[in-house]
């Protein structure tokens, strides 16, 4: 008996919501504390590089968590791939907030920190493709873009959940903050997966792969027969992402160590800006996922593309100016221009490609194209303003990667779309797809 589609995104919701408050939880750490705790032997910039660098290391790991995670979510079934990352995750989180620093353990400490962040972004790796893939396989026409934006409400529901833990110990003393109050956000993070794995292991199989499974067509090798198939498809879906990382993590990681470094804003004060514009996104990401069925998804991806392309600019005058008020401002249209494109985007990905390996090839596309536009970015926006003294070169370079992503989207036809998703609008076409291999 299948689940009630409430029931399907209320677990595609919550789960990826988890996943991503525990992988952004780094984010915040990387920014305010892991400098000084686990790198103390450099100066403070280079400590900050370093920090950034550990959480760039969860990025590399993320697309090799979409490839082993796509592969058995293409052989084995969605579900099943769902329980095992956030279980991942979350071990993985909850023994970061264990972790003992340099001064206790001495060069153990980074190493260990880099491991479990490979784990984390191993994790997120395979959470992606299986959350999307659920949501978008349950729903019927004309309610994929609604359903397919709330694994995307993940992100900013997730980075809201982060940032209230930090702001909420962040008020401790400067001592009591760094010896132990960073780590009660990660800590209780086990009890929010434990919620998700009981809600996730309810979840039957999504009807789509079970058509796959019943005639038998599963792929041998999944993203190989991807890459057979769509080759195109796959660089321009890479391509396409490349901007959303970049803009999200530059306003939300790179800037949260600029601003109080760069004495305009303090740690809380950037934290406020990040926590408001994150509930913004949470709310309009369903409404631009629902809205993408009436004005299309490549137009709508294409609108929020160029507004960022712009925005940026006013955006980092703003954490550079000092004034609450604007930094605000900014980030709250900001989270409007970036909600416009992610919201359609995880639909519009996985419709590029067919059921047998769509977990494979969308994962996949997704996390390199997140590794290539947000795992770097914060150490490139670091390395930029040291040697240029200004933060509109970072607005500058995420300028370029929008436009990088514009046009990827702008080359994708209709054609691909429909010849991908022609499984989703009737099932029975599953079937058919092994034609093509």
């Amino acid at each position: 008996m299948r689940p009630p589609m409430r029931r399907v995104a209320l677990s595609v919701l919550i789960g990826t919501t988890i996943e991503w408050y525990d992988f952004q939880l780094y984010g915040a750490a990387a920014a305010l504390v892991f400098a000084p705790l686990y790198f103390p032997n450099v100066d403070p910039l280079a400590g900050t590089l370093l920090a950034f660098s550990t959480f760039a290391i969860g990025f590399g790991a993320r697309p090799i968590g979409g490839i082993v995670f796509g592969h058995f979510g293409d052989r084995i079934g969605r579900k099943k791939v769902l329980v095992m990352s956030l279980t991942m995750m979350g071990v993985a989180t909850f023994l970061i907030g264990l972790l003992p620093t340099y001064a206790t353990i001495g060069i153990w400490a980074p190493i260990l920190l880099v491991v479990l962040r490979l784990f984390q972004g191993f994790g997120v790796g395979g959470e992606w493709g299986g959350a999307v893939l659920t949501a978008v396989e349950y729903s019927s026409k004309g309610k994929r873009g609604l359903y397919g934006s709330l694994p995307q409400i993940g992100v900013p529901a997730g980075l809201l959940l982060s940032t209230l833990a930090f702001l909420a110990v962040s008020g401790l003393p400067d001592d009591q903050f760094r010896s132990w109050g960073w780590r009660i956000p990660f800590l209780i993070s086990i009890v929010l997966v434990a919620i998700g794995l009981f809600i996730r292991l309810k979840l039957t199989e999504t009807p789509v792969f079970e058509k796959v499974r019943e005639t038998r067509t599963e792929a041998r090798v999944p993203l190989w027969l991807a890459i057979r198939t769509y080759p195109l498809q796959i660089l321009l879906a890479i391509g396409s992402i490349v901007s959303t990382g970049s803009y999200f993590y530059i306003v939300n990681t790179y800037a949260l160590s600029y601003g109080p470094s760069a004495k305009t804003f303090s740690r809380n004060e950037m934290l406020v800006a990040i926590l408001i514009s994150a509930a913004v996104a949470a709310a309009m990401l369903p409404v631009f996922g629902a809205l993408s069925e009436r004005f299309g998804r490549r137009r709508m991806i294409l609108a929020g593309l160029a507004a960022m392309a712009v925005w940026i600019y006013p955006t980092m005058l703003a954490v550079d100016s000092g004034n609450l008020g604007l930094l605000i401002g900014a980030y709250l249209v900001g989270a409007v221009f970036f909600s416009i494109s992610y919201g359609p985007q995880a639909t519009y990905i996985v419709e590029m490609f067919d059921a047998r390996v769509r977990f494979s090839a969308a994962s996949t596309s997704f996390q390199i194209g997140v590794l290539l536009g947000g795992a770097l970015a914060p150490i490139i926006a670091a390395a930029l303003v040291r040697a240029t003294g200004t933060v509109l070169s970072v607005a500058v370079y995420v300028c370029v990667m929008s436009l990088i992503s514009l046009v990827c989207v702008w080359a994708i036809s209709a054609k691909t779309i429909a010849r991908g998703s022609a499984d989703l609008d009737d099932p029975s076409a599953a079937d058919l797809q092994k034609q093509q291999g």
